[in-house]
């Protein structure tokens, strides 16, 4: 099985005492990511879906030194021999934690879980949890993700860090690199999309990607009673994709409280469905209070349920790919000027089909007044010159 960039970031973890936790959305492969771990794991081991009534029986017992001997006997570990656990969907069941914390600590369990989204997680990891887990989070391909899956690059070039992005590139390089850039736009970076060759099955799996989220995870959104709402909220928003979100003019054309539009907003970020990036402040208030832009985590789920320009979807493309190096932010005054992204508030983007001179010109008179020193366009179509940036290598 190909594997995953993080799947090579999580393998040294794996005779660390912490439990190691994947979240991330639906399909990304975070089950797939277990496994892979699982075989690498030399020792006595077990796996269990909580999905599956019977796998759940081994940890309702409410005695937790009954639940080890169980385990033990069940992959037969000698005493003190060390286990390894696999837990699939924990969200099923939050008391999970409190075994975890007691077999950590008094057996030296070694656990990795996984769990659909960061909603339900954050919840399920009391503070007793404190130090004793690495929470990793498992986004949809990367465009370097997506080269690798397709037999473009090897397992070696998977890895970038920002400095090599940033550095310039010769034009049979980026030709070289851009092949297939406009499938990943299309189609996005779901494993199971990305392996798939016709346009027509890529298209039904998406669909079933989008329904499997109404199916499975609203019904632990328990504030939810009308799904209706939550579906016609994200028609709303996909065309707006790159723009401020405008919580009154949402709230007037869905007919719901402000306070419920922002429970359906923080729930649609917290099974990853979506980011919102704030505003670009020195100030950590301030960024906090300013308006927030809205980018789906998939350019195929966009462009499945709205008609989006080629701008757009390029745009949403590049803020999932910067995210994997940092935080990001966009800077706009008053909508008399603007900067796309900037990254951990120290490097400046501005994305564009074809830069032009006048982009450099007014990316850099904006990152100045600022003080970003750095400032880069990102363009589609190769062009000579300096500081330019490839959506290709990100």
């Amino acid at each position: 099985m190909l594997k995953r960039l993080l799947f090579f970031k999580i393998l040294p973890q794996l005779q660390h005492k912490n439990a190691i936790v994947i979240t991330g959305m639906r399909q990304v492969g975070k089950t797939t990511m277990m496994r892979q771990l699982f075989d690498e794991f030399n020792g006595k081991k077990l796996w269990f879906d909580l999905d599956n009534p019977l796998d759940l029986m081994m940890f309702e017992n409410l005695d937790y030194k009954n639940i080890y001997t169980d385990l033990q006997q069940a992959c037969g570990a000698k005493k003190d021999e060390r286990i390894l656990v696999c837990i699939d969907e924990i969200q099923n069941f939050p008391e999970i934690t409190k075994i975890m914390k007691y077999l950590i600590d008094h057996y030296s369990v070694k656990f990795i879980v996984t769990g659909s989204s960061n909603y339900y997680l954050r919840n399920l990891f009391p503070e007793s949890l404190s130090g004793r887990k690495f929470l990793y989070t498992l986004p949809v391909l990367s465009y370097r993700e997506f080269l690798y899956f397709n037999g473009k690059l090897s397992a070696k070039e998977l890895e970038s860090n920002i400095e090599e992005v940033l550095k310039p590139k010769s034009k049979v390089s980026v030709s070289k690199m851009k092949e297939l850039y406009d499938t990943y736009l299309e189609f996005g970076g779901f494993p199971e999309v990305v392996l798939t060759s016709d346009t027509e099955t890529k298209k039904m799996i998406l669909k079933n990607i989008f329904s499997s989220f109404f199916e499975k995870d609203i019904k632990v959104f328990t504030e939810l009673k009308d799904v209706r709402e939550l579906r016609d909220l994200i028609l709303l928003l996909a065309p707006r994709n790159g723009n401020l979100i405008d919580i009154s003019k949402l709230s007037s054309e869905l007919g719901i409280n402000r306070v419920k539009l922002y429970n359906y907003i923080e729930f649609l970020q917290g099974i990853f469905f979506m980011r919102l990036l704030p505003k670009y402040s020195k100030s950590i208030d301030r960024s906090i209070a300013g308006g927030r832009k809205i980018y789906f985590s998939d350019t195929g789920i966009l462009n499945l349920i709205a008609k989006v320009t080629d701008g757009q979807i390029l745009e949403v493309a590049v803020a999932n790919q910067l995210s994997n190096y940092g935080e990001l932010c966009f800077y706009n005054k008053r909508n008399t000027s603007e900067i796309d992204f900037i990254l951990d508030k120290e490097i400046a983007f501005e994305v564009k089909q074809k830069a032009i001179e006048s982009d450099f010109k007014k990316l850099s008179k904006i990152s100045d007044e600022l003080k970003i020193e750095r400032s880069f366009v990102i363009s589609k179509t190769f062009v000579e010159g300096k500081n330019i940036v490839y959506p290709f290598f990100l």
